[in-house]
């Protein structure tokens, strides 16, 4: 029947042809996507680990792997899934045959990348951290892996230097000084050698060069053909064990992962690692999460330095991470430092490491170390005689480093009559002097305020309770004339000094490395350090009295102006941290505080705090302090005074308590917690396990 009998209008040939055409494509196109929606053959599920910070969703997800996708969407790919309603990432932790869920399984919507950056190592580490410190584990794979730099990981990987033969006679000589008993650290180096997972403390004598010791630990396990990850405390450090990386491996032979290169640097030092073309790695806090392969050494320096806690939920210290991955894959570990924390310390109680330090003879021999009172002939001064003398005889052979607690010229004012402190008429902010020739300006606002008036006594008098680096600098300008005196921190941190004769003053943190060492170091104005009311005030000031004297060349002189007879400062005299570190382990025993116990803290608006400890399901020996009200924090410009932002809403914290071997019970009902909330989509409480304030 034609067209024109079924009243229909007449197809040309051509459009005939066209339709047809249309329509052979049209079911090419719809074979093509059922044979790519077609589960693969080989391990058909991904079990995904979707980029959710809930709590209550916090496990991985089943979903079909199409046959397209089955070549690249391998373990640890970064894939697109669908998840409740919307595009979300994710990372394939796995591929199995064969799911436990009854219905049908969502495909994959596409491989992000196929490249393999969630190794299982790091996968099963960011579940034990996630448990540990109950937090999502979301979160913690955002500190693991770095985001994608797509132009990066296409771009060609450069070849490969020659690795340099071993040769590790110089280690061990250096290494057999580390330890007081005798064959000590050559023993650990052999360990090293031999894969095994020996683990120690070690604390150096003063004037050690600490990074080379720590490249030559990297050789020798790099010798035994596994890898090395090392975590210090700040850039500066980085540059100095790299630098020692280099001399000693060669060149290219290890990767440096911090945030100071940009995105596409740190992104490809992180692929050069998690592809095996390095295997020794050194960085900051983030490096802890490097998916080095086959490790063999984790090493962290300086453990209780400030910048190794995370300050973005859950909150992991790097100690905790490093320590963790020791356990998990079977590493060794050294955690090194010129002092020694009590978490170091409970590490030597438990037998989980070994000490390793010089003996009492290279102690003295490398370094004098003196405390002066700050008068001289009973008449207070804040650099009494003993330490002037000190720095004129040490700048007839070299630099010299003092360091000040506070930066600044006068960083604090105070009524001289009286003592109020000075505050701003405007904002009620601190009153501070950056020079001898301004007027005292408010910290907060920057308002000069040259007529202040005391509103207790009405004297317009003035004093400056705490001195800082710039009045430091210029008070030993006038007492040392014809000496250069240089100024480090804030924004003008040096990194390294000559060795011609100067004075560098340096707030702590921001001390420069001088070549060959300082032939002297003061240590001024002690009794800020020590005057904190905080569990780690003491063991906080001997860390940083001790960074700082540990700079010293050895045979060097170190004067601290304090109290002869405080025990923190005698620890620094005998170089001792490691007497100090057990008497402050058992006061906290006995107190029944960190690291003897384990503790969390739940902090939020009264509401949501009392609601949390009605979800608690704590262990019978758990104990319950508070709540408390959560002291308020320095207050920002303008806040709460004339025109000012409204006052943030009232916190209180609650402090949940349980012996050490209850710990994991006490990560379990916090974890729980967070679940129940999450999923009532109750008011945000923050929790934090092993808080390093208090």
């Amino acid at each position: 029947m034609s067209d024109h009998e079924t009243g229909q209008p007449e197809m040309l040939p051509g459009l005939r042809a066209t339709v047809a055409e249309a329509r052979a494509r049209g079911r090419a196109e719809r074979r093509r996507r059922d044979d790519e929606a077609a589960p693969a053959e080989v391990d058909p599920v991904a079990q995904v680990l979707v980029d959710v910070p809930l709590a209550h969703l916090d496990r991985p997800f089943d979903y079909s792997v199409p046959a397209a996708m089955a070549a690249t969407a391998v373990p640890g790919a970064r894939v697109k899934v669908r998840f409740a309603g919307q595009d979300v990432d994710g990372f394939v932790v796995a591929r199995v045959p064969t799911s436990q869920h009854p219905g049908r399984l969502a495909p994959l919507r596409r491989v992000v990348s196929p490249e393999p950056v969630l190794t299982p190592a790091v996968a099963e580490l960011t579940a034990r951290l996630a448990h540990r410190y109950a937090g999502a584990r979301a979160d913690v794979l955002r500190l693991a892996v770095p985001p994608r730099h797509a132009a990066t990981e296409k771009a060609p990987e450069p070849e490969r230097l020659p690795v340099r033969p071993a040769d590790l006679g110089e280690a061990r000589l250096a290494w057999a000084e580390q330890g007081a008993e005798p064959g000590a650290g050559e023993a650990f180096l052999r360990a090293l050698t031999q894969g095994r997972p020996a683990r120690a403390v070690w604390q150096p004598a003063a004037g050690t060069d600490w990074p080379r010791l720590v490249a030559e630990a990297a050789l020798a396990t790099v010798s035994g053909g596994r890898g090395v990850l090392i975590c210090v405390p700040d850039h500066r450090d980085v540059a100095r064990v790299s630098e020692q990386l280099t001399a000693v491996l060669g060149e290219d032979q290890h990767a440096v992962l911090t945030a100071e290169g940009g995105p596409a640097r740190r992104y490809a030092a992180f692929l050069a690692v998690a592809r095996g073309r390095h295997r020794v790695v050194v960085g900051t806090r983030s490096a802890a999460f490097a998916p080095v392969q086959d490790l063999g050494l984790v090493v962290i320096w300086d453990d209780g330095d400030d910048l190794y806690a995370e300050p973005r939920a859950p909150y992991p210290h790097t100690r905790e991470v490093l320590l963790t991955r020791a356990e998990l894959e079977g590493t060794a570990a050294l955690v090194g430092g010129f002092a020694r924390t009590c978490e170091a310390e409970y590490l030597l109680r438990t037998g989980w490491a070994r000490a390793l330090a010089p003996d009492r003879r290279s102690i003295r021999a490398a370094a004098r170390v003196d405390v002066t009172p700050a008068e001289d002939r009973g008449i207070p001064a804040r650099i009494p005689g003993a330490a002037r003398a000190m720095l004129r005889r040490a700048l007839e052979s070299g630099p010299v480093l003092v360091q000040v607690p506070r930066a600044g010229w006068a960083p604090s004012l105070a009524c001289e009559r009286c003592r109020t402190p000075a505050r701003c008429r405007g904002c009620q902010g601190p009153l501070e002097l950056t020079a001898s020739t301004e007027p005292p300006r408010c910290r907060w606002c920057g308002t000069p305020d040259p007529r202040w008036a005391c509103p207790e006594c009405g004297s317009a008098g003035l004093r400056a309770p705490v001195v800082g680096r710039d009045r430091t600098a210029e008070e030993l300008g006038r007492s040392l004339p014809g000496a250069t005196i240089r100024s480090s921190g804030g924004d003008r941190v040096l990194q390294q000094v000559g060795t011609r004769p100067e004075v560098v003053v340096a707030t702590p943190g921001a001390e420069p490395v001088a070549e060959g060492g300082y032939a002297g170091v003061l240590l001024l104005d002690t009794w800020m350090a020590l005057g904190r009311a905080e569990l780690r005030t003491e063991e906080e000031a001997l860390r940083r009295f001790m960074t700082a004297a540990g700079l010293v060349r050895p045979g060097g002189h170190v004067v601290a102006v304090g109290d002869p007879a405080h025990p923190v400062l005698q620890a620094l005299v005998r170089w001792d941290p490691a007497g100090f570190a057990a008497r402050e382990l058992e006061a906290r025993a006995s107190a029944h505080l960190p690291p003897a116990v384990r503790l969390a803290t739940v902090t939020g608006e009264p509401g949501a705090v009392d609601d949390a400890l009605t979800l608690l399901a704590l262990p019978e020996v758990a104990e319950v302090l508070g709540p408390v009200p959560v002291a308020a924090k320095e207050r920002t410009p303008g806040a709460g005074g004339p025109g000012g932002r409204p006052a943030e809403p009232e916190e209180i914290r609650l402090v949940l308590r349980v012996p050490r071997s209850s710990g994991t019970a006490l990560s379990e009902s916090l974890g729980e917690l967070q679940r129940i909330r999450s999923a009532r989509k109750l008011q945000a409480v923050r929790v934090q396990v092993d808080p390093l304030e208090l």
